[in-house]
């Protein structure tokens, strides 16, 4: 069970500034991560080649999200930095606040950095392509030459639709939305299992059902994105799988692994407690010295019994 082993609380008031400027550069990093997604939005995709012939896979109506943009980043960010207070004001400790927001972070936005570098690279078509492309639903397309002959069919498409909605329909590979979710609520879950200690073998299932929760929900969004045909099955499938990864890597950065002894804690909060173990060395030794030679004795006594 988590135990304040350090004796007074590590609050944010009294160690807050001094963690902060500790992983200052860890801060800067995530600004920086935060210009280049900006910048990954705005560029143009890659226009991949659609045919009249690849048309058929790409006729799905045009509808809206389930879940909309602004709707991701209060499941995957603020869902979970909730959480995180209401655990700080039962352990008051700063450590496992600071690091759990600060892995969150890296998590979701590494996350869409990745993510959103993948789209513009590969540039697929959403399944809604050609009501993007052609609003009115008269498809045109590019003729090309082979040979002497010109072929209509084969050519690449002549979309008269809104340049944004038609930018927009080129971002299909992997899916924002679910990597997101499981960047974010994957990072939970792991956080969850271990504050919950759900892998102490003693058996309570209940503990499995607060872990997979947060997954469930990042399920149910990656479903969504199929269901409103804004994604093939692949995009949310690869999604999951890179939001899964990404914080996998960033929970366990900061944080032993769940079936850990110290699982409950954040690395630099035990590291906090051998330095300042150090400054009462002296006392400690003492301590142990005597704890020492009492199982010394102990021996001593126990061994001519059995001889």
């Amino acid at each position: 069970m988590p135990v304040n082993l350090g004796g007074a609380a590590h609050t944010v008031r009294s160690h807050g500034v001094a963690v902060a400027k500790i992983h200052m550069h860890d801060w800067l990093i995530l600004l920086l991560l935060v210009v280049i997604e900006v910048v990954l939005n705005i560029i143009e995709p890659f226009h991949h080649f659609v045919g009249e012939e690849m048309m058929t896979d790409l006729k799905y109506p045009l509808k809206d999200n389930t879940i909309p943009f602004w709707a991701v980043p209060i499941i995957a960010i603020l869902l979970p930095f909730v959480i995180f207070v209401i655990y700080y004001f039962i352990k008051k400790d700063v450590y496992d606040l600071h690091h759990a927001i600060l892995g969150l972070l890296f998590s979701v936005l590494l996350t869409g950095v990745i993510t959103d570098a993948i789209k513009d690279a590969v540039g697929r078509p959403r399944p809604d392509f050609f009501w993007r492309c052609f609003p009115d639903g008269k498809p045109v397309f590019h003729p090309t030459i082979a040979g002497n002959v010109t072929a209509i069919i084969s050519g690449d498409v002549m979309c008269s639709g809104i340049k944004s909605v038609i930018k927009e329909g080129y971002k299909s590979f992997p899916s924002g939305h679910t990597s997101w979710s499981f960047a974010g609520l994957g990072f939970l879950a792991w956080y969850l299992s271990g504050k919950v200690r759900v892998f102490d073998r003693r058996g309570h299932v209940a503990k499995l059902c607060i872990v997979f929760l947060p997954l469930l929900v990042a399920a149910l969004v990656g479903v969504s994105r199929v269901d409103d045909y804004w994604h093939h099955w692949q995009d949310v499938f690869a999604g999951g799988l890179i939001g899964t990864t990404i914080a996998s890597f960033c929970y366990l950065q900061f944080f032993p692994p769940p079936y850990d002894i110290d699982g409950w804690g954040p690395h630099a909060y035990f590291q906090m407690l051998a330095e300042s173990g150090n400054g009462n060395q002296s006392s400690a030794t003492n301590v142990n010295r005597a704890n020492v030679h009492q199982s010394e004795l102990q021996s001593i006594y126990i061994q001519p019994q059995h001889g």
